[in-house]
């Protein structure tokens, strides 16, 4: 591989073949379904085709949250996408999301079987679906509107940019590393000081935007995103450590952040949910010791 430093990009770039790095194997320059599957279909109202990564559990703890509030239509089957798998790629997840990437909803409540897609606005179709988490004056809502967008703009400097290089490209390179760390320095910034003078990313309301911000910027002061808590001096940025304990210990929050995940503690882990039932009988601690 070439130094970064004597690098010439060609006059035409083409794909040749993977270029490194963890998910090589399933990266392509093309869209579109690579396998002929139909989706699993559950007995809920609400169809949930994710893995636990921070924007799949955006949603599982939106929903989780509103069941938490007493809205039963909120029920949902959670199923299980292995995308380092390429289980994004099925026919029947490319027709719910043409952008190949989870998490994706089915809501099939009303018989029309609508699609949604995109984190960002699966949180504003539940959050207007069930009236509930969107502040309804006009202000506040915009406030809200204002950090789910922010978070959708800024994540993926955080992902794609400082996590990518630090975590998983091939190899270390500087420059990269340097230019996506500065600027996940300056986002944390920019929520402690927001953060120094409001409950909330909205004000003193916990809202989509709390639940939007968390799964990544939480992640990452909390030493679940990349091992980087240290490197980025994480604890330097006292208001969003404060938000982050608080939205970490509300109950919903923690039975969000198992559904859907495939690693860490076998405890944490619920692969997949079908009932609330399942968080006491089917995490993956329970699930290895039925099977010894």
């Amino acid at each position: 591989m070439s130094n970064a430093s004597d690098y010439i990009p060609p006059k035409v770039w083409t794909w040749e073949k993977p270029n490194g790095g963890k998910f090589a194997s399933i990266n392509r320059p093309t869209a579109g379904s690579r396998v002929e599957q139909a989706l699993p279909v559950g007995h809920h109202p609400l169809q949930l085709y994710s893995m636990g990564t921070p924007n799949g559990v955006k949603v599982t703890i939106m929903l989780e949250e509103l069941l938490a509030q007493g809205h039963t239509g909120a029920e949902y089957d959670a199923w299980l996408v292995k995308i380092s798998d390429g289980g994004q790629f099925s026919s029947g997840f490319v027709a719910l999301n043409p952008n190949s990437k989870i998490p994706v909803l089915e809501d099939r409540s009303s018989g029309q079987h609508i699609r949604v897609f995109e984190s960002g606005s699966i949180l504003l179709y539940l959050a207007e679906k069930f009236n509930a988490f969107l502040p309804k004056d006009l202000a506040t809502r915009t406030e809200t509107m204002n950090w789910l967008f922010w978070q959708m703009g800024s994540a993926p400097y955080l992902g794609g940019g400082f996590g990518h290089f630090y975590a998983y490209a091939p190899t270390k390179m500087e420059y990269p590393i340097d230019r996506f760390a500065m600027e996940v320095k300056r986002q944390l910034d920019v929520l402690d000081q927001r953060l120094a003078k409001n409950e909330y990313l909205s004000g003193n309301e916990y809202t989509i935007a709390d639940i939007s911000v968390f799964p990544w910027y939480g992640g990452l002061v909390k030493g679940w995103l990349y091992g980087a808590a240290e490197f980025l001096s994480v604890q330097d940025y006292k208001n969003v450590n404060r938000w982050v304990d608080s939205i970490y210990s509300r109950p919903a929050v923690k039975r969000g952040r198992m559904v859907n995940r495939t690693f860490g503690e076998p405890f944490e882990q619920l692969h997949e949910r079908h009932d609330a039932n399942d968080f006491l009988t089917k995490t993956q601690d329970k699930i290895n010791k039925l099977g010894a």
